[in-house]
């Protein structure tokens, strides 16, 4: 077997920070990448070395595969994690990587192709005996197609992008008159995200469950599932909330749907972490959505009622090893939840919120767990992702991890720019959310009760003294300029205190 002795983390944030915890308890020696707006990111920190490898936009940094490789020959990099996002379910990197003698963590450059083209993927599940959402085979080339389609399936239907995901690339479509416009619109979108116009059609299911099985596997054939997570808060497409144990499971249907799982992973030779995604109906009928080739945002749930670490079992993996155990030995513990921290307005359609962190107070206790990577006084970029921490709680039943993380987001605290806290908030206290009564149109459904902003007659008052502070901070304070100014330092320091508790 051959011991990885240090990586490169082809990643930003809080993942880049995660995965570098693990190797910090490996010993492994890490190495950050950065661009020119992440200098002071809390990752670059954190590693052993770190490099600057471009400019802010992703394409001139994070995405460039040159600069990366370039990096980890320089620094003697024997392996890059490439986290999520970005280019970790880019071929051509992992191909790359192979290419210079660097170990890519992850499947094969072949796998991934094969499972980011959504139609080579449907083709594969059907191969597979996997069920899948009824639709096309394979790409659509004209409106007439559609119509076809259409009179077989049935209305509403939902026009996706092969090379598509994060809903881009995506139409919903429930009425005939709509198709030209939707296909039309669907091709550009995905044209102009993916640089691939291929675009298929699915039957909508009306009121569908978002179920994941996380899904580990060795190069010696030996493949598991770690359970399911449930993922079916979202907005635009994207996920808000996870939770593991799923409200909906049956031990029956967990496993079945695990087995089929598993057998998918095998039908591609699939070698490291994966998640094999599909939707539930009310009637329980589950059908193949996507595989992401990759480490999910959502992971640490799995970890928290598995006590696996899923970093260590990928780097395991990449030195060669066999699994550590086998399903029968795998179980879930108690019941975990984890919210997305994002800094955007959910009562502006979730705009993003990039600016100045004035204050922080992450939550702390018994079953809380924080990956993050904003600290006071840091400036969140405009140019990535508007996600700053996930909040994971674990509790021994079900209600008691919601009622933890209603205390956790209590005492969670970010001022400076807005932030998802408050409709989690809410969320928590949502009577559907509670019931585990809810599928992926629970926020259109409870937008009323979710949506409610709670105006705070402080909120002018702290943008302003925010504002005189950080004019201080940069302007150098000075002994006359504090006396002016002591008021407003007096005034902020009230006001942080009643939004802290």
């Amino acid at each position: 077997m051959n011991q990885i002795k240090k990586i490169l983390i082809a990643n930003r944030g809080e993942i880049a920070i995660r995965i570098m915890r693990t190797c910090r308890e490996l010993n492994i020696e890490t190495v950050a990448v950065y661009s020119e707006a992440d200098r002071t990111s809390l990752h670059v920190r954190y590693a052993h070395e770190a490099y600057c490898i471009g400019k802010p936009p992703s394409n001139e940094s994070y995405l460039n595969i040159d600069k990366i490789i370039d990096v980890a020959k320089k620094c003697g990099a024997d392996a890059i994690h490439p986290g999520y996002g970005f280019l970790s379910e880019n071929a051509e990197f992992a191909k790359r990587c192979t290419l210079e003698g660097i170990k890519f963590i992850g499947p094969t450059p072949d796998v991934i192709i094969q499972m980011g083209d959504k139609i080579m993927a449907r083709e594969a599940m059907i191969k597979a005996g996997i069920p899948v959402v009824p639709g096309t085979k394979g790409a659509i080339e004209t409106e007439e197609e559609v119509l076809a389609v259409i009179a077989d399936i049935g209305l509403p239907i939902m026009i996706k992008a092969s090379a598509g995901g994060g809903g881009k690339g995506m139409r919903l479509v429930n009425d005939k008159n709509e198709v030209v416009s939707a296909v039309r619109a669907a091709r550009s979108e995905a044209l102009s995200s993916f640089g691939n116009d291929s675009v298929y059609i699915e039957k909508y299911i009306t009121s569908p469950h978002h179920i994941e099985f996380q899904i580990l596997a060795d190069e010696h054939g030996n493949v598991v599932h770690l359970f399911e997570r449930e993922c079916s808060v979202q907005r635009r497409h994207q996920k808000m909330i996870e939770e593991t144990p799923s409200p909906l499971m049956t031990i029956e249907l967990r496993d079945e749907m695990g087995k089929c799982a598993v057998d998918a992973a095998k039908a591609v030779n699939y070698v490291g972490a994966g998640t094999i995604e599909f939707l539930v109906d009310n009637d329980l009928n589950y059908y193949f959505l996507e595989m992401n080739t990759r480490l999910q945002v959502e992971h640490p749930i799995t970890e928290r009622v598995t006590g696996i670490d899923l970093v260590r079992q990928q780097i395991r993996v990449a030195e060669g090893n066999k699994l550590e155990f086998k399903q029968k030995d795998l179980e879930q513990k108690g019941h975990a939840i984890e919210c997305r921290i994002y800094a955007e307005d959910p009562d502006n359609n979730f705009m993003p919120s990039s600016g100045k962190v004035y204050k922080i107070s992450e939550p702390l206790g018994l079953g809380v767990r924080t990956d993050g990577y904003v600290y006071e006084g840091y400036e969140i970029p405009i140019y990535y992702d508007p996600m700053i921490s996930k909040l994971i709680v674990w509790g021994k039943t079900r209600d008691e991890a919601i009622r933890r993380m209603r205390r956790a987001l209590y005492e969670y605290k970010i001022t400076g720019v807005k932030t998802s806290i408050k409709i989690l908030e809410r969320i928590m206290n949502n009577e559907n959310f509670i019931s585990g009564n809810y599928d992926t149109h629970f926020i259109e459904k409870n937008r009323e009760q979710l949506m409610s902003s709670e105006k705070v007659e402080e909120n002018d008052d702290m943008i302003i003294i925010a504002t005189f502070i950080d004019y201080l901070d940069k302007l150098g304070r000075t002994e006359e300029n504090t006396k002016e100014f002591a008021p407003a330092q007096s005034c902020w320091n009230k006001i942080s205190y009643r939004n802290h508790f």
